[in-house]
């Protein structure tokens, strides 16, 4: 478990026009990858939007439907239109994630996924980490300011009593567009203090926080990025079982959010 201040802060301007009695009601979880995401679409019991509220041409896609008292989607990229593989990345987070937030007015924003973890900093394969701050590894701009600009640190919304009740561990998020993983984005990676990378949080944060709404991030470890295995046969290797992690403490999250508001998570 990390030290108490590497828990999640409170953003308050994210919150400014929430009304704090009000309990949650809609919300968007974006996943990148189909795999990551058909377990709870099946869980949720969810369906497709054919009349899509996303612009006309684009591969994204939404699901969508009601559990307990929450109205849940899940959106994704879906797939690249001339390759056939899942838009994952942060281009594709950033115009996915704005598009839903414009659409739906969600109240909360889940990022759930897979990452790689670090056994240095603890983390080992099928863990799931609710992560306390992302930022970006491979925006290097060597410019004052700049340079602050490029690593793009945010909080995620805090939620200690979810980290509570459920025993989930925690720690910083770093994100960048590679699965693999260069010396020099090691480097911005051990500055960011990170026990987990993927590709897609600290973009979700950047649009979350320009449009003023929650996020917070739920992330399974696929692979250890500092162990002995290639990176991409870890993953490949391990995706089915994680993805099963992921589902359930996404699943023991959305239970927990039901019927409270956003001061009470």
């Amino acid at each position: 478990m990390a030290p108490h201040d590497d828990q999640p802060q409170v953003n308050d301007d994210s919150i400014a026009s929430e009304s704090h009695g009000k309990p949650i009601s809609n919300i968007v979880i974006f996943i990148a990858m189909h795999t990551e995401a058909l377990a709870l679409v099946n869980r949720f019991q969810l369906i497709e939007d054919h009349d899509s509220l996303f612009p006309e041409g684009v591969p994204w896609v939404r699901y969508h439907g009601m559990y307990k008292d929450l109205h849940i989607n899940i959106v994704q990229p879906g797939k690249d239109p001339a390759l056939g593989v899942d838009g994952v990345g942060t281009v594709s987070a950033s115009l996915v994630t704005y598009a839903a937030i414009q659409s739906l007015k969600p109240d909360l924003i889940i990022n759930a996924g897979t990452a790689g973890g670090f056994k240095a900093k603890g983390a080992a394969i099928g863990d799931v980490f609710l992560t306390s701050e992302v930022a970006f590894h491979d925006r290097r701009i060597p410019i004052p300011v700049f340079d602050l600009y490029g690593v793009g640190k945010r909080q995620a919304f805090s939620t200690p009593n979810i980290l509570k009740e459920l025993n989930l561990k925690i720690g910083r998020l770093s994100t960048g567009d590679s699965l693999d993983m260069s010396a020099q984005d090691e480097a911005s990676i051990t500055a960011n203090d990170a026990t987990i990378k993927d590709m897609e949080g600290a973009a979700v944060a950047y649009v979350a926080e320009l449009l003023k709404v929650p996020v917070i991030f739920l992330k399974a470890v696929t692979d250890i990025v500092d162990g002995e295995k290639p990176t991409a046969e870890e993953f490949l290797q391990n995706l089915a079982a994680v993805t099963a992690a992921l589902d359930e403490a996404v699943a023991k999250v959305v239970d927990f959010i039901n019927g409270k508001c956003l001061t009470k998570l």
